[in-house]
């Protein structure tokens, strides 16, 4: 389709447009009740329309072709392509010709000329030079084409001229992401895993097909994809065979990712922002133009686990009512400095689960990223879901106390099998 045409004078015609693939031709069907007077008239206009699918009635589109009829949108990620020619119209040989395309965004220039600079000897009369150009969209806002021609006519005298084509590129995915601690909903859980959650919704005009997501980490992770399932006929994806997006649908995607061993040992804590990796996401509309979009890196800010982390290493998950069980806590020194600890265990007001054991036992000292692991026995009390709380923690060189509540969660069941 053209996108623009101009000609300067009488000797040079210079005519630019866009490269797009056809489109389905839209079918308009004129509907009426059956009852009606006007039915059959209907019905036959209806049957002559040229964009009638076949054997569909009232399909919106139809089997023909379509060029598109107007310039169309450009998404972030696509493939702009364009056709320049300039063409003689004159009875006169033009010579030096030189054509020059760049394209013009808020940040930068871009030369797209594939043929090369130096000048074109001769074009004769009638006679045209054409070039195609190709360029991945990648940023958002106003670009600018910018069509340079000069060219020396018989007269002798230098010609030369620019033609400028503004067009927006639009965002076409709206991505959101989450992140989340292991063990922030994994009970039980020590583990410095990051889960990320990426929310990938369709704010194009129409239905894409989600050809490729995936998630290319830092080096300091290791990343498991969560988006499979393995059945005994093979790994398939959760979405199905078919794996479109309509217009404003949204999908999930669900990573797991684990620091590298080598980058970090066991007792190593994470600080601060780490760098998490950059999402890479392919895309085809309905008749298979391309399009490619990288997030930015992605950065999750590390929790912040003061000066002792306190885990979970094993705790049973269901438990008999009236009856002992064991579990194994470990402590983390995160601070800079050695700590001399004190255990306190407190059984406070009516709950499901009480300590058993000494209280204000020495653990003595405990080195910068050391860690210590502290076996210990609760009685279960009163059936149902109970959560373990009431550990203390105190630094006997700055005598101050760390309380920790709502370790874990234990399920107590009147069953004397269990015991």
């Amino acid at each position: 389709m053209h996108y623009g045409k101009f000609m300067f004078g009488i000797e040079i015609d210079l005519a630019v447009m866009r490269l797009t693939k056809p489109t389905l031709m839209p079918f308009h069907p004129i509907q009426c009740e059956s009852r009606d007077l006007c039915g059959d008239q209907f019905l036959q206009q209806n049957n002559l329309d040229l964009a009638k699918p076949r054997g569909l009635e009232c399909f919106p589109l139809g089997d023909m072709l379509t060029l598109p009829q107007n310039f169309g949108n450009i998404f972030l990620g696509e493939t702009f392509s364009s056709y320049i020619s300039v063409h003689n119209d004159c009875d006169q040989i033009c010579r030096d010709i030189v054509l020059k395309a760049d394209l013009q965004t808020s940040s930068q220039r871009l030369s797209l000329s594939s043929i090369n600079s130096q000048p074109i000897m001769e074009l004769l009369p009638d006679h045209s030079i054409d070039d195609v150009i190709h360029h991945e969209v990648k940023e958002l806002g106003t670009h600018i084409l910018v069509c340079a021609v000069s060219y020396t006519p018989q007269s002798g005298e230098k010609l030369q001229f620019r033609k400028f084509f503004k067009f927006q590129v639009l965002k076409p995915l709206d991505v959101k992401t989450k992140f989340y601690n292991a063990e922030d909903f994994l009970a039980n859980l020590d583990s410095d895993e990051v889960y990320l959650e990426a929310q990938i919704q369709n704010i194009t005009p129409g239905p894409i097909y989600m050809d490729h997501v995936s998630l290319e980490p830092s080096p300091q992770y290791h990343v498991k994809e969560l988006n499979s399932v393995t059945p005994d006929t093979g790994m398939k994806q959760v979405f199905g065979k078919a794996n479109y997006l309509n217009q404003m649908d949204t999908r999930q995607y669900l990573y797991c990712l684990s620091p590298r061993p080598e980058l970090y040992s066991e007792n190593k804590v994470l600080k601060g922002v780490t760098n998490i990796g950059k999402l890479d996401i392919v895309w085809k509309t309905n008749l298979g133009e391309k399009g490619r979009l990288q997030t930015s890196q992605l950065q999750r800010v590390a929790p912040g686990f003061g000066d002792i982390r306190l885990t979970v290493e094993s705790v049973p998950d269901t438990v008999a009512l009236e009856g002992t069980f064991a579990l194994t806590c470990r402590i983390t020194n995160c601070c800079e400095r050695t700590m001399d600890l004190t255990l306190a265990l407190q059984n406070q007001g009516v709950t499901g689960l009480m300590w058993c054991g000494i209280s204000g036992k020495q653990l003595g000292k405990l080195q910068q990223n050391d860690s210590m692991d502290i076996p210990l026995t609760m009685l279960a009390t009163i059936p149902g879901l109970q959560t373990i709380s009431g550990l203390r923690l105190t630094d006997n060189f700055l005598k101050r106390t760390y309380e920790h509540d709502e370790i874990a969660q234990v399920f107590v069941v009147d069953d004397a099998s269990l015991r």
